[in-house]
């Protein structure tokens, strides 16, 4: 079996696309899906499954669209994958000056170059990042808000969820505990 963390793109951000994590969790349960814990209400769940990764990530998807009636884009890592991007994050997490953030876009796929190419022109002295296969670390000295580098994500080309370092920590722990 393999824990995985699904991390749902775009629900409960600004009153649209609500989906209650009990109802969410509910789901994945009739699904036939193990251990299913959720963290906060941005759409992170973990769970065990001796499926593979793109037949579930399809699946989850079909099921909530078909639930909730609206498209939700899932991205999926296992709980290695996840121990390899904190261990590998190339951007200091321990002394964060204030205002400042690491945090990761985790992609549905590999990014096209041309994409690649495209969020190069964006880098700056404010705004950092690094691609690693299906994973980009974001480096921001300011508010992720008003960040044009934030902003171009769309352009690689796939779909894309981000969340902040403390919940990828978070969710990390989380996993660690499911495997026990």
């Amino acid at each position: 079996m393999t824990i995985y963390i699904a991390l749902l793109r775009g629900i409960n951000v600004g009153g649209h696309h609500k989906i209650k994590m009990v109802d969410l969790k509910s789901l994945l349960e009739t699904m036939g899906l193990q251990k299913v814990k959720t963290y906060i209400q941005s759409g992170n769940v973990l769970f065990e499954s001796e499926e593979e990764e793109k037949q579930l990530s399809h699946r989850l998807e079909a099921e909530i669209s078909k639930t909730f009636g609206f498209p939700v884009p899932v991205v999926l890592r296992t709980s290695e994958e996840f121990k390899r991007i904190i261990r590998d994050c190339p951007f200091s997490t321990d002394t964060l000056n204030e205002g400042e953030s690491v945090q990761i876009a985790f992609l549905a796929d590999k990014p096209s170059e041309d994409g690649i190419n495209h969020l190069g022109s964006y880098k700056t002295d404010m705004e950092e990042y690094s691609i690693e296969g299906k994973n980009v670390y974001l480096f921001f000295r300011q508010s992720i808000r008003d960040s044009k580098l934030a902003a171009q994500l769309p352009k690689l080309g796939v779909p894309a969820t981000v969340r902040n370092w403390k919940t990828v920590i978070k969710l990390g722990t989380m996993a660690k505990e499911l495997e026990q």
